[in-house]
């Protein structure tokens, strides 16, 4: 428990640093490249990811890690870092706050340790699968039985319609009661903190989607991929407020 706790206050201190160098550039005039898969990048990405792995190799030189920007280091190592400094580059370009940065600790190959830092909104998020907390306050999934109660929110609706079968995610949309484009990580932010009901991205890396495990599970609310598998090895989520979860996945996989 003790050794938990210590990797929670290092996980804080990732975040605030990374954080530092995000607010510095957000909403000013920078240049955006494009990457291979055609994603933007930023220097506001790259400076906060070397950060993070310097602090990283300093305090763990036997930890892994990995990074959507510079890639694995350590690979085998029985714990493993997973970061992704701004998860919404776009949005982040666009100068919103649904961005955040994603920090993961694998052990064994399994998330122990998840946290979605909002650096503007100052709010740090962190699940342990049996817990979560947002600021340190335990935050939890609100109640929802029915799909004509939830709320759902997505990424971007074109990649269901170029990943997945977008007629039955269209059929879902018609059932619940409110639909937004609230995406990226802030979407898995607004369930766990009871705001949202159902969050589904269609097309995921493991930078993207392995420190929401922890969170949502944390926070009381069911994660498995596109299809209801184990999300650790995936390339899609979808995470619920829990009771509605098999309604979802149903509707999405039949």
């Amino acid at each position: 428990m003790n050794e938990l706790n210590e990797l929670k206050k290092f996980c804080k201190a990732l975040a605030d640093e990374s954080g530092k160098i995000i607010r510095d550039y957000w909403r000013t005039e920078i240049s955006v490249d494009t990457k291979t898969d055609f994603s933007p990048v930023t220097v506001a990405d790259k400076k906060a990811e070397e950060l993070m792995r310097e602090m990283i190799m300093k305090r763990f030189p036997d930890h892994g890690i990995l990074g959507e920007e510079f890639g694995e280091h350590n690979p085998d190592s029985e714990y493993k870092w997973v970061l992704d400094p701004i998860d919404g580059t776009k949005s982040f370009i666009c100068g919103t706050v649904t961005f955040g940065t994603l920090i993961a600790l694998l052990k064994n190959g399994e998330p122990i340790l998840g946290v979605i830092n909002q650096p503007i909104l100052n709010e740090f998020l962190i699940g342990d699968n049996t817990t979560a907390e947002l600021n340190g306050r335990k935050v939890s999934v609100r109640k929802c039985n029915n799909l004509s109660e939830a709320v759902l929110l997505a990424t971007d609706q074109l990649n269901i319609e170029k990943y997945r079968d977008i007629k039955k995610f269209d059929e879902l949309v018609h059932k619940v009661k409110m639909y937004r484009q609230w995406g990226d990580c802030y979407g898995y932010y607004l369930v766990a903190t009871g705001y949202a009901d159902i969050m589904i991205d269609p097309i995921m890396n493991p930078w993207d989607l392995l420190a929401l495990i922890p969170i949502i599970r944390g926070a009381g609310g069911s994660i498995t991929d596109y299809y209801g598998n184990d999300p650790v090895n995936s390339d899609s989520i979808i995470a619920t407020s829990g009771t509605i979860h098999k309604k979802v996945v149903e509707i999405l996989k039949k």
